[in-house]
């Protein structure tokens, strides 16, 4: 059953209504009475939804008129975001001495006169609908209950990696696989064993082969080791892909922070032949195929002749739901997974429901608890889910809840488990839940970074700062953190202020299930889209068409997540911007478009603008300078990128800027005005020689992030501007001078990447300003570095040290075992390191 998310659509509208601005912009345009009016209804549907949720999954009309309120709701959202975007167009006015602006401004739909008419109109109409559905409520006899503000408790955060002391049951297969591992070839086939591994979704397939693929027998077996992830869609082209790069992190250095792989993917299908035959020839490998979901035999004897060009003794794990997959894919007969014993189920469970040795102090609670995990049939992945959901709670009628709730009871296929998953979700707040969804909208197996989920959050309200005081980036974490100890995200690679991670597949299943209604990705499959759908993602552009998009002007999100999946057509692109109006986020990355069309600027609610990795756009209009709500702002990758729009200054509002130009200069004036600019990116700049003077630079005050990449005529980076930075990542810079202004300064930041200076001979010295704030320190291809800064055993704060491809660097014992803060050491193609790493200070 989909879910509406009315009550957190409902709590956020009604704080956009109590603050200031709205108070102060609806007063002079003589509109207060009618704003008040919509905040009094608000008031009193909010005190029945919580009463409305928990009986609508009974009760069809119960759910439509939920499904009402919301459709209100965002509607009056978009109503009273003209109230935001007129005061922010107001200022930009007021502070443009420029004639030619205040009028243009005059004659706009923005004047006041205009605005005061069309928003009374819209205000009118949404009170109305409101008061009469408002009243349609009575008929359901609904009660009024208090929000429960108890405080959610939640596990510590763990490391993302298995590690072998936290699962549990599975000793004894881990044991029988890695036998197989050791086992001759049978005679059919001598140059590679495929043994496959099957079982129900959430069995622990993946887990048991992880457990496998990181011990120390598999170490000693096996030279080369590579893990792919397939899912469902077996595109040999990008398993040939997967395969190469796996390969190529196994046998060199882990990839970075921000990604640093091969660019193959412009290969041909001969060519990766050719890349792949050579990566694994006469190599003794292992590789595991995770999650198998292919049925055609031809495709997988494709696949298979490719990868037999091993030494003999190589070895392929599969994993797969589907029994008859696996004996189509096994040269051995499969290994079937069964689920873990009453006994371990219950080790399970408690270690996830209970603090260390809390169960003993709750008999009551521990019988309640076998009855649970009779219900989750020997599943780890449900066993963890319901008893992180019951972690620290001691209300019998909280445990009773979970044993006896009829979600156990949803019709499902056979090999699912979301009923378990589904439960744990119920129990989440809000908030949460709302942003959960929008997982939906990328497919299986996509791997998260932070500040991509943190945008789409963001620019759609989800991130709301209890005292107003947080950042945006803050309120993310907490909530991915939140969703993390809940076992809803997995994989975590943290680097502080950048982390990874993905959703489970079965989590996935569960976020399209309680958000069909209004999000859909759209693939080749999709037929038409509902009039509902606010939410858009597109994975495949086969069957893209002006007839399969709705006529509802109500679309919010329109995103291309997949990496290489862009839009082509122009004029599909013009529709859009013609009929979706109120649109937040308007991602068009990896697209081959020629040019923005001039109508952009009616989108004036848009949030998020990414056109990164366009490859044909050359020119953008200045009409992007009418966007006063912009938030994030990309072009890093447009390569043929002339130069940036003019009027990018009036962005008051971004925090995010991306940039790739031709340009030799970039206007100072323009962006020294971006005051609210938090992150800022060079990437692919090939003729930009220095970015900003000093005096424009000062007035960035809210900068944290600086990003320089590839930019091979920049000869200095702005260092007076270091004392404000979090963090700077800077890679590929052939003619950039690190040592300019040298001189030591109390900095703030926590993260530093260098990468690819490879005549550098030693760090510079204003690093050491930064020794009592450092975190993560990543040093990546620096051939002739031979020494690491002075200041190193200072750094008391350094959890993440990663050094990669410094064959001359010398490692000082006095720096190294002093660095007792160190959570996450990477030490790669560094010889010398070989030499001490054995040493006693490092045990």
């Amino acid at each position: 059953m989909a879910d509406y998310f009315v009550f957190d659509i409902v709590n956020s509208l009604l704080g956009k209504i109590a603050t200031y601005a709205y108070e102060e912009v609806s007063q002079a345009y003589g509109l207060y009475e009618d704003v008040q009016g919509i905040k009094d209804t608000l008031s009193i549907v909010k005190g029945v939804l919580l009463d409305a949720e928990e009986k609508k999954e009974h009760n069809q009309a119960l759910r439509e008129w939920l499904r009402q309120i919301q459709n209100v709701c965002t509607d009056a959202e978009d109503v009273l975001d003209g109230f935001e975007y007129q005061s922010s167009r107001k200022q930009v006015v007021k502070a443009s001495g420029s004639i030619r602006v205040k009028v243009d401004h005059f004659f706009s739909s923005s004047n006041s006169l205009v605005f005061r008419l069309r928003m009374a109109h819209q205000i009118n109409d949404v009170r109305e609908r409101l008061d009469k559905i408002a009243a349609d409520g009575n008929k359901f006899g609904l009660e009024r209950i208090d929000v429960d503000n108890r405080l959610v408790q939640r596990r510590e955060m763990t490391h993302s990696h298995v590690d072998a002391s936290d699962v549990v049951g599975r000793e004894s297969d881990r044991d029988e696989i890695i036998k197989l591992l050791m086992q001759s070839h049978p005679d059919g086939d001598k140059s590679v064993c495929v043994i496959p591994i099957v079982g129900i979704g959430g069995l622990g397939k993946t887990t048991l082969a992880k457990l496998v693929f990181n011990d120390k027998r598999v170490d000693e077996l096996f030279k080369l080791k590579m893990w792919v992830c397939v899912s469902v869609d077996f595109d040999i082209k990008q398993i040939i892909i997967k395969i190469i790069n796996s390969a190529s992190a196994s046998s060199s250095a882990p990839t970075m922070a921000l990604g640093h792989q091969e660019n193959i993917n412009s290969l041909d299908i001969d060519q990766l032949q050719s890349r792949l035959r050579h990566k694994l020839s006469g190599e003794k490998f292992i590789l595991v195929l995770d999650d198998i979901w292919n049925d055609d035999y031809a495709k997988w004897i494709e696949l298979k002749n490719l990868i037999k060009v091993g030494a003999v003794g190589s070895k392929i794990i599969v994993t797969t739901r589907s029994n008859s997959i696996g004996s189509m894919m096994g040269t051995i007969s499969p290994y079937i997974l069964e689920g873990l014993s009453p006994q371990n189920c219950l080790s399970l469970f408690v270690r996830w429901a209970f603090k260390d040795g809390q169960e003993k102090q709750h008999p009551d609670l521990m019988e309640i608890g076998k009855e649970i995990v009779k219900k989750c049939r020997g599943v780890p992945l449900a066993v963890r889910t319901l008893g992180t959901s019951l972690f620290s709670a001691s209300d019998i009628e909280k445990w009773e809840f979970v044993r006896d709730h009829e979600i156990w009871n949803l019709k499902q296929k056979r090999e699912d488990i979301l009923p378990a998953l589904k439960l744990s979700y119920d129990q989440m707040p809000f908030h949460l839940k709302h942003c959960f969804a929008y997982f939906s909208l990328f497919p299986k197996d996509f791997r998260f970074i932070n500040t991509e989920i943190t945008n789409l959050w963001a620019s759609l309200g989800l991130l709301q700062s209890p005292d107003g005081s947080q950042k945006v980036d803050k309120i993310a974490r907490q909530y991915i953190e939140e969703l993390h100890s809940r076992s809803f995200l997995q994989d975590f690679t943290d680097y502080g202020l950048f982390y990874f991670f993905n959703v489970h597949d079965l989590v996935h299943d569960l976020a399209l299930y309680v958000a069909k209604e209004e999000f859909l990705m759209v693939d080749s499959r999709t037929q038409r889209i509902a009039e509902q759908v606010r939410h858009l993602s597109i994975v495949e552009t086969d069957s893209l068409d002006h007839t399969l998009f709705p006529k509802s002007k109500s679309l919010r999100t329109i995103i291309f997540p997949v990496e290489g999946v862009g839009l082509a057509r122009e004029t599909l692109l013009q529709t859009w911007l013609s009929r979706y109006r109120y649109l937040r986020i308007l991602d068009l990355s990896d697209s081959s478009f020629e040019t923005l069309p001039n109508i952009i600027s009616k989108l004036v609610h848009l949030r998020v603008l990414d056109l990164s990795n366009n490859r044909q756009i050359k020119k953008l209009p200045h009409s992007i300078g009418k966007l006063q709500n912009l938030q994030v702002f990309s072009v890093s990758g447009c390569m043929q990128l002339e130069a940036l729009p003019k009027g990018l200054g009036m962005l008051k509002k971004l925090r995010e800027l991306k940039i790739t130009t031709k340009q030799s200069f970039l206007s100072q004036e323009e962006v020294a005005k971006l005051s609210n600019l938090q992150t800022l990116s060079f990437e692919y700049c090939v003729n930009l020689k220095f970015l900003l003077e000093k005096e424009q630079l000062a007035q960035l005050s809210s900068l944290q992030i600086l990003v320089v990449r590839s930019c091979g005529s920049l000869e200095s980076l702005p260092f007076y501007i270091l004392t404000k930075l979090e963090a700077l990542f800077v890679a590929d810079c052939e003619k950039l001078n690190l040592f300019l202004d040298e001189e030591a300064q109390t900095l703030r930041m926590k993260f530093l990447h260098v990468e690819n200076f490879p005549w550098l001979t030693r760090l510079p010295t204003w690093i050491e300003g930064a020794a009592d704030t450092l975190q993560t320190l990543i040093i990546y291809n620096l051939s002739i570095l031979c020494l690491l800064p002075e200041c190193l055993p200072e750094m008391t704060h350094l959890k993440r040290l990663h050094i990669s491809e410094c064959p001359s660097l010398l490692f000082p014992s006095t720096h190294m075992h002093r660095l007792t803060t160190i959570e996450d050491l990477s030490i790669e193609g560094c010889p010398a390191w070989n030499k001490i790493r054995d040493k006693p200070y490092f045990t």
